[in-house]
């Protein structure tokens, strides 16, 4: 390699370094920019006169975001560990250590794939432990303050009981984990939007975003992996450091406590195996020095922490053979692609990372003419992060390329496809099936939480005539004899309750209102932004490209379908006619007042999708009702929404009714 190329190899990790750390966007996979950062290390190697304090090699992470909050530098700098690709190199370094050492010790723990996060404690006058700051890695100087958003993270203890100190330092792991991806991801799917392309990359936006509430609804948990400043019993021996961590209550990662090279191999491959088992991504397995005393005498230059090296899983691939190709319209009018396929060596499916895998997205029609994929032709699959089946490469070529069909598969209508993207689109607003999924989601519990309304009673009514929009919702009240007669819905009993919630969604709130619309781009979280920021769905529709992107967290794809959507003639007449039946359009006018609760006291506990606990409380006392903060018999009813405790189980102890948000609705009509 000569010097030019050289620059120019920085010059490209430079970039992916920061899509990965900055941006939280990358462009390519880790493996592959673990080789980039092999390739330029080794021409550092053959040419120590090129290195520079700029070089990718002497960074470490990315840089702290301003806008997301104040910067703080680090007590402790937060260094990076040297990997390692092969287990050879594993042995060489714990030979390496025992000569010098050779009572030595290793701690082999599973590398979270996630981001790092150190969170601060200071002692109270009674020696309890509280938390005082929760930062994030940014260059390893200096990071971000993330105390608010990380106090919402499951793991992250408030409190610490137990240890006789003035202050501790803990470094730990960020992780989403994957039951909480696959929501977020469904969801996206749901409203047309971004798919997120891994946890790593879903868990750093998160943390790192100004809306703790945010934080909260994806569910972010935290495991302790290091012990940064503490007391003695915590920092002599690693192992037991996190042993004592784990009995006070703090949640820690996987490890292996390991005398030799044989039993750190055998733990590597443990964790390996255990890949499956975890509630999260790993991307490797880190290999620590016990005695942290021993560590200062294996430095691995100003960038890595001594006395660390993390090996580095081989991607998993396997060869599979394309069998059918599934083509179906999504609820936003997106024609999509799965590849259904069988592991080439086996028949069977194919097994990646612990899972069975025998389908896979294929994305859109750009993506299947650049791979040449179509019936019969063979490819490479592997898991993006180790979660996502994914298609890389062609390795045997089919007869013919996959093409996708010229009309809607659901209504017949000719596709279009959008200009400047990939997107093959249905533009029929009355195609089934966006009507079905659309309707749906409107009714779905992340928009207006119509309790009851399921896929299949919302075919059964579009298949029957009642339904032609989400608006038409609301007339079913005037056919309540004949749904009882034809027993569509089901019970007499069954119906009136549908209705009932069908009812109480009208106050449900502008953000409900908007995230039930199906504007792409536009989901829950999305919503409750821009109604923060609007009032109501009218001053929205009538907000510029510019007022828009003003907002936080909006960008210009988004603002963009917003305006496509409030523009359009269907979807003006459809808010119209939600406005007639009395549904909520600001979120100024959501508390009601009335006497009919008069005289009635109230407990709420739990979480609620319609509104948050202090609306719920207003809306009680506006309405005559009285709020307290413990069950007792003096208690009327009880509010639970979701994650109800120990409130819920003294209400039944007690006899006192427990009331949804629909019945209180109801209550209150």
């Amino acid at each position: 390699m000569n010097y030019n190329e050289y620059l120019k190899l920085s010059e490209t990790i430079d970039h992916h370094m920061k899509r990965y750390y900055d941006m939280d966007d990358p462009e390519i996979e880790d493996h592959e920019y673990d080789m980039l950062m092999q390739e330029l290390k080794k021409a550092e190697a053959d040419h120590p006169e090129w290195i520079t304090p700029d070089s990718p090699t002497q960074k470490i992470g990315g840089t702290y975001k301003r806008e997301a909050g104040k910067k703080v530098v680090h007590n402790v700098p937060m260094l990076s560990i040297e990997d390692v690709f092969n287990l050879d190199d594993v042995t060489k370094w714990i030979e390496k250590v025992k000569s010098v050492h050779p009572d030595a010790e290793f701690s082999v723990e599973a590398k979270i794939d996630g981001l790092s996060m150190t969170v601060r404690y200071a002692a109270e006058a009674d020696g309890t432990l509280r938390l005082t700051l929760a930062e994030t890695r940014g260059d390893g100087t200096t990071g971000e303050d993330v105390t608010s958003n990380a106090l919402c993270v499951e793991g992250v203890i408030k409190k610490i009981k137990g240890l006789e100190t003035s202050s501790l330092e803990l470094r730990g792991e960020v992780y989403m984990p994957r039951e909480q991806f696959y929501k977020y991801n469904e969801e996206q799917k749901n409203i047309g939007g971004k798919l997120a392309a891994n946890p790593r990359n879903l868990a750093a936006g998160t943390l790192r975003g100004l809306d703790s509430s945010v934080v909260k609804s994806r569910g972010l948990s935290f495991k302790v992996f290091n012990v940064q400043s503490g007391p003695e019993s915590l920092t002599r021996s690693h192992y037991k450091g996190l042993e004592l961590l784990s009995s006070l209550g703090l949640a820690t990662v996987t490890r292996f406590l390991c005398k030799n090279a044989e039993e750190v191999l055998e733990a590597i491959n443990k964790i390996g195996d255990m890949r499956s088992e975890f509630d999260h991504d790993i991307d490797g397995a880190v290999i620590k020095l016990d005695n942290t005393a021993y560590r200062n005498d294996f430095p691995a230059g100003s960038k890595y922490q001594s006395g660390h090296i993390a090996y580095k899983y081989p991607p998993e691939v396997k060869t599979v053979v394309m069998d059918e190709i599934l083509v179906d319209i999504g609820r936003t009018g997106k024609l999509t692609f799965t590849g259904i396929f069988h592991d080439k060596e086996t028949g069977g499916p194919a097994l990646l990372c612990g899972t069975s895998v025998q389908r896979a997205t294929l994305h859109n029609q750009d993506y299947i003419n650049e791979l040449n994929i179509g019936i019969g032709g063979s490819y490479s699959l592997y898991k993006s992060g180790e979660i996502i089946p994914r298609i890389s490469d062609c390795v045997e070529k089919p007869i013919e390329v996959f093409k996708a069909p010229e009309r809607c598969p659901k209504c017949g209508s000719i596709l279009v496809k959008e200009e400047g993207t990939a997107d093959i689109r249905c533009d029929n607003p009355n195609c089934p099936a966006q009507l079905s999924r659309t309707i749906a989601y409107y009714c779905s519990i992340s928009a207006m939480n119509i309790i009851g309304f399921g896929d299949v009673i919302v075919n059964t009514l579009i298949e029957k005539g009642y339904l032609k929009d989400i608006s038409d919702i609301y007339t079913l009240k005037d056919k309540e004899n004949e749904l009882i007669e034809s027993g569509i819905i089901g019970r007499e009993k069954n119906v009136k309750k549908l209705l009932a919630s069908i009812e109480a969604s009208k106050t449900a709130g502008a953000a409900s209102v908007l995230t039930g619309l199906s504007i792409r781009n536009v989901g829950k979280n999305t919503a409750k932004l821009l109604m923060n920021e609007f009032h109501s769905i009218d001053s929205l529709a009538a907000a510029t490209r510019e007022e828009l992107i003003s907002v936080n967290e909006i960008g210009e794809t988004t603002a963009d379908c917003l305006i496509s959507y409030f523009k359009d003639e269907k979807s003006k007449a459809i808010i119209e006619k939600l406005r007639a039946h009395g549904v909520i359009m600001s979120s100024d006018d959501r508390i009601t007042s009335g006497s009919s609760l008069n005289g009635l006291t109230f407990v709420i506990t739990g979480t609620f999708n319609e509104m948050g606990r202090n609306e719920l409380t207003s809306l009680v006392e506006a309405n005559g009702g009285k709020v307290t903060g413990s069950v007792s018999k003096k208690t009327d009813f009880l509010i639970a929404g979701e994650a109800a405790g120990s409130k819920l189980s003294k209400a039944n102890e007690l006899g006192i009714p427990v009331l949804t948000f629909a019945e209180l609705m109801e209550k209150i009509q």
